[in-house]
């Protein structure tokens, strides 16, 4: 009992130092971040000199197990070296809005003649009009003035609709006679047809806000400043919440890169351009020879080629767009897999991070894709330790007693564990965030494998979104992998419970056991996943404001291009279907009331009467729709998340589990 208790003791001094220290401490001050990073890397170390001095180099040499350890070690070693490097980015924060509203001030005291002019570039492809409509009325919007601003819509697809329609709205529409180099030709072809100081990118399916331009044009008043880039956000439900049934109450999986680990990055000045939602000095991008064209993601390639030229990305963590995250499961593998292809590339060529001149040691090691390399290979580890003891008694260790590894291993999960929940409190829980990363494993790691043998080749892949992008009803592959995982190693567990039939009978039995559970649940969370639930085409935003429908005054709850729903005292009653709809700012809508519902125990903010919701739908055309546009997506509304409510998640998780699902508000 005694030595069960000083075994943990290294757990409570970890437990104890975050009750002391950063629970109490503001995550955004960099001393903070620092003896905290300091403190779990310290940690770390701590077990990878117990792993390799008393747990492998003490491993006897005289089987195939002997290798076995050796390989689990150097797995480990691998993930330590990507928590350091994530430890070292996390122990800065810098956040730019002050410097912003003091650059800015500065920088619009000029009259407007002396501004300089900003070309606007809309890359598109294949998308249809539903998404480039948004991106194309929202670009003209831009808070700046309308003789210094040009929107140039970069058609690879040569669509006269899409003329019709640029023309139509004052956009500049643009083609070339081949696709050469895909994203990054069509933008080097729109460098050779325009003459704007600055050149703002919004992928196709990103509207950027109003004040886009007014928050970041003042930052290049620093002639090294090369690339501004901003976070970007989005208006939809990514396939990840969606599928778990967690749409209103997890955020969207990239927050957690642009949320926190971009603006640590940013305090480094090793921030990258991220292609959409950022804006660029021409005279950088001309220093470099435009935009490169040896990379499928051109962004990354812009920022190291930039460095070679001494120009930097500063990252302003500002929601200032917003736009579609992929829709369904085949367009985040897609994305994922062109992220991860593209990073892996520069490291073969002239101006990535082991070749480029001008890039300080540092830099080189920040821009290494560590985290492509390293991550889907150790969470493939995770799940094969267990499953190779249970059925072939293979130590991944020399193990000596259950207190060693309580010791030595748990003060390090509980101190990375505790870490991410205070530095990022509402992007990340271990459970759900390990269950995302493994489920991407199956598909990202032969990615990684095939790119490092073969890292150039493959074409560059549109991310298919908007209408006609019709998801499949199930992930077969992936489920199929998982599926597997799970069996094997619930059979392995069954196996060893038998003692007839028992192959192993170890101290390490109770941690695979438990290992080997923690998996369990991982995977079949991960699974859940690979169901793609229906999704809409016109996404709608939740709101609270005052409105009027045939003279009664209700609320106005959600709205969308196509539909409003209205709240209304449940007494109210309407002569017919058609309803008309007074917004502020429109002129009255005329408007089919399609379904009425009620929710139990809903009241209104002043009284106790329950309310009817009138699903309204509308169907606008030319100047009215583009106002509906600028209203709904051009700074007014969003679909942050602000916290994550830990009691929900778990509940959506278990009914999902069960075949249903529960809207969060």
């Amino acid at each position: 009992m005694v030595q069960s208790l000083l075994a943990l003791a290294p757990t409570l001094v970890v437990i104890a130092f975050f009750l002391i220290g950063p629970s109490n401490w503001s995550r955004h001050r960099t001393w903070a971040r620092a003896i905290t990073c300091v403190f779990v890397a310290a940690v770390a170390l701590r077990y990878v000199v117990w792993r390799l001095s008393e747990t492998v180099l003490p491993f006897p040499n005289n089987d195939a197990n002997f290798y076995w350890v050796w390989f689990v070690f150097i797995v480990e070693v691998l993930a330590f070296s990507e928590v350091v490097l994530f430890l070292i980015l996390m122990s800065r924060y810098v956040d730019r809005s002050t410097e912003a509203d003091q650059l800015g001030r500065q920088f619009f005291a000029r009259s407007e003649s002396e501004l300089p002019t900003v070309d606007v570039f809309i890359p598109t492809y294949n998308e249809p009009l539903d998404v480039l409509e948004r991106t194309i009325v929202g670009a003209l919007a831009l808070d700046y003035p309308k003789d210094k601003l040009t929107v140039y819509v970069l058609d690879d697809g040569r669509r006269e609709w899409l003329r019709s329609f640029c023309e139509t709205r004052g956009a500049i529409h643009v083609t070339r006679s081949d696709n050469a180099h895909a994203k990054a030709g069509n933008m080097n072809n729109g460098l050779s047809v325009s003459s704007g100081d600055f050149i703002a990118v919004f992928d196709a399916d990103f509207v950027p806000y109003r004040n886009f331009l007014r928050r970041t044009l003042p930052f290049f008043s620093d002639e090294t400043i090369g690339i501004v880039q901003t976070p970007q956000h989005f208006f939809n439900v990514d396939p990840v919440q969606s599928n778990l049934g967690l749409e209103n109450i997890w955020p969207d999986e990239q927050r957690l890169f642009f949320d926190e680990i971009a603006p640590s990055r940013d305090g480094w000045d090793v921030s990258f351009c991220c292609g959409s939602c950022s804006i660029a000095r021409r005279k950088a991008i001309n220093a470099i020879g435009g935009f490169p064209t040896e990379s499928i993601t051109e962004d990354l390639l812009t920022t190291l080629s930039m460095l070679n030229k001494g120009y930097k990305t500063r990252y302003l963590n500002e929601r200032l767009s917003m736009g579609l995250a992929a829709e369904n499961l085949a367009g985040y593998f897609v994305q994922r897999e062109r992220w991860c292809q593209g990073g892996i590339q520069t490291l073969y060529l002239h101006n990535g991070p082991l070749r480029g001149p001008g890039l300080s040691l540092f830099q080189r090691i920040m821009f290494l894709p560590m985290s492509w390399l390293v991550q889907y290979l150790v969470r493939l580890a995770v799940l094969v330790v267990p499953i190779v003891y249970l059925w072939f008694g293979a130590l991944p260790l020399y193990f000596t007693d259950v207190t060693d590894y309580l010791s030595n291993q748990i003060p390090v999960l509980v101190a990375y564990f505790l870490l991410m929940l205070w530095i990022t409190p509402t992007r990340y829980l271990p459970l759900v965030s390990t269950a995302v990363g493994t489920f991407a494993t199956f598909r990202m790691l032969p990615t990684v494998l095939s790119s490092l043998v073969r890292p150039f080749g493959k074409p560059f892949k549109v991310t298919p979104k908007g209408s006609g992008n019709e998801a499949s009803a199930f992930d077969a592959y992936t489920f199929t992998w998982i599926a597997g995982f799970i069996v094997i190693t619930a059979l392995g567990l069954l196996i060893n419970i038998v003692p007839e039939t028992a192959r192993v009978r170890g101290a390490f039995s109770t941690i695979a056991a438990f290992w080997s559970g923690i998996n369990i649940v991982v995977l079949i969370i991960a699974s859940l996943i690979c169901f793609e639930k229906p999704r809409r085409l016109l996404q709608a935003f939740k709101l609270d404001e005052a409105v009027v429908a045939d003279g009664i005054a209700g609320s106005l709850v959600s709205l969308s291009l196509d539909k409003a729903v209205v709240a209304v005292p449940a007494e109210t009653r309407f002569k017919s279907t058609r309803v008309m709809l007074n917004l502020e700012g429109f002129a009255p809508l005329e408007t089919q009331l399609k379904q009425v519902t009620q929710r139990r125990g809903d009241i209104t903010r002043t009284g106790d009467k329950r309310r009817y919701y009138l699903h309204l739908h509308f169907d606008l055309h030319g100047f009215e729709r583009d106002k509906m546009i600028i209203k709904l997506y051009t700074g007014r509304y969003s679909r942050d998340i602000p916290d994550i409510d830990k009691v929900a998640v778990s509940v959506n998780l278990l009914l999902r589990a069960f075949g249903r699902t529960r809207t969060a508000s």
